[in-house]
């Protein structure tokens, strides 16, 4: 498996230290050329790119480029089938007021995809925006950017219904709705739907943005519904990462109701009379919606931008 010490943005970077290690490591054999400022280009594939480590997993040496952002996946020479890893953006959580989660961004992955010399274009969708009144007084938030790479592209998530009776987006996973809306739908087999608004007379809990792992939850007449939960992708750790959890949706009544958790702790939380959370950078997860009373310019909040992982055998010993 991947490891996520040296691949995700929010822990440890890697420690190696180029020319001046190489020879500590590699005593008994010739430093090829370098590339990149930080790996070497021995075996059967030399390729720059994104953020490259490399790690040993049951006696295999894999090379990881992983994309925080969008940029070019460059083959110099050789030739190796690929494993890969496309999270999309996230979409934001919807505003003003009764404001759902939003959706993770698609989210895929995939075995044995052939590359040989040339460019490979890597987009990294970014995180949707949070809503707000923007004078029509439906505070939607946006859709997140698609990622594309390696032919495959991964749908933004869709954003979070803001106000009465609006619908989320329909996205990679889709944004919750609002009290008396429906619910923004998934795309096949990127994620999962947002969840329902509750139109009790009284309070109004809105639905919680769909995540890779699981549905939106719905929202109830006190309690913003809780964001899907996402799934683990590739890694480079033993602690697997998760990606692509939905964002919570609000509570009408903050002093009754409890607001919508983020999806896996990676989506942005509902949220009462302050603007909702954002989502964990580069985790490709849906922001939180808000019921921002007393002020009509609440902001939900912002999706994560997505992430691109990029893996190959080096065919070192």
């Amino acid at each position: 498996m991947f490891r996520q010490d040296r691949t995700n943005p929010s822990t440890a970077v890697s420690n190696w230290r180029g020319r001046r290690d190489a020879p500590k490591a590699w005593p008994s054999t010739a430093v090829s050329t370098w590339l990149n400022g930080g790996l070497f280009g021995a075996g059967p594939l030399v390729a720059t790119g994104g953020i490259i480590t490399q790690y040993v997993d049951s006696g295999t040496t894999y090379r990881v480029h992983a994309f925080r952002g969008s940029g070019k996946f460059v083959v110099a020479s050789g030739a190796a089938n690929v494993d890969w890893l496309n999270v999309a953006g996230g979409g934001g959580g919807g505003g003003y007021v009764h404001g759902a989660g939003g959706g993770a961004g698609g989210m895929q992955t995939g075995t044995g995809y052939a590359v040989s010399s040339g460019t490979y274009t890597v987009t990294v969708g970014a995180g949707g925006g949070g809503g707000a009144n923007a004078g029509d007084a439906t505070g939607h938030g946006t859709d997140g950017g698609n990622s594309v790479a390696l032919g495959t592209t991964s749908d933004g998530g869709g954003g979070g219904a803001g106000a009465y009776s609006h619908d989320g987006n329909a996205g990679g996973s889709g944004g919750g709705a609002s009290a008396a809306g429906t619910i923004g739908s998934a795309s096949a087999g990127e994620g999962n739907d947002g969840g329902l608004g509750s139109s009790d007379a009284d309070h109004y809990g809105s639905g919680g943005g769909g995540g890779k792992g699981a549905v939106g939850q719905d929202g109830t007449a006190d309690d913003g519904g809780d964001g899907g939960a996402g799934a683990t992708g590739y890694g480079i750790t033993a602690a697997v990462p998760t990606y692509a959890g939905g964002g919570g949706g609000c509570s009408y009544d903050g002093t009754v109701g409890e607001q919508g958790a983020g999806g896996s702790s990676i989506g942005g939380g509902g949220s009462y009379a302050t603007d909702g959370f954002s989502a964990v950078p580069n985790a490709g997860s849906g922001g939180g919606g808000t019921d921002f009373r007393g002020d009509s310019d609440g902001l939900g909040g912002d999706g994560s931008t997505g992430i691109v992982i990029i893996r190959y055998d080096t065919g070192l010993t």
